[in-house]
């Protein structure tokens, strides 16, 4: 991982982050707070340099899920985003605009995984083809693009 600025933010658009330096350890959290947090199998966090952070819209807004741990969120449309803890701050995987060299290096809280997590990817998969024909169906996307925006247009869609 780079010293670059790396950029993300929320689903709607209206937090989003900018980091400058070196992101540290990327991993995925199997505790039940994680799972209850992202609402999935896991929690895909990578932790941010100390002052590294910026917040160039809106700030997230944080729910104290136990005695020292915070987990920062939009408050508009609810995009899990941050694990604020006393040795620092992470940032959810999937928030990063490029997210193609944050792989997970480590699994903590393993004792609280799904048994049969590790077994979803072997799965049929729905071709390409497939996806790209069900969006064409119809389906309008108020998703913030994966880059820098000057604006971004959620007045009027209620977010």
């Amino acid at each position: 991982m780079s010293d670059t600025i790396r950029t993300g933010g929320c689903q709607c658009g209206a937090v989003r982050f900018r980091i400058r330096g070196k992101l540290g350890r990327a991993s995925i959290c199997h505790c039940r707070m994680c799972q209850k947090a992202f609402g999935g199998f896991f929690g895909p966090l990578v932790s941010a340099p100390a002052d590294g952070v910026e917040w160039p819209r809106e700030a997230p807004s944080y729910f104290q899920s136990s005695i020292n741990i915070e987990r920062g969120f939009c408050p508009r449309c609810g995009t899990p985003l941050t694990y604020r803890h006393p040795e620092g701050l992470e940032i959810a995987i999937g928030a990063f605009d490029d997210r193609s060299d944050l792989m997970p290096r480590i699994q903590v809280h393993s004792g609280s995984a799904i048994e049969w997590v590790e077994k979803i990817f072997d799965a049929p998969k729905r071709s390409a083809a497939e996806d790209a024909a069900r969006r064409e169906e119809g389906m309008i996307s108020f998703q913030h693009p994966d880059h820098e925006t000057e604006n971004w247009p959620t007045k009027g869609l209620n977010l």
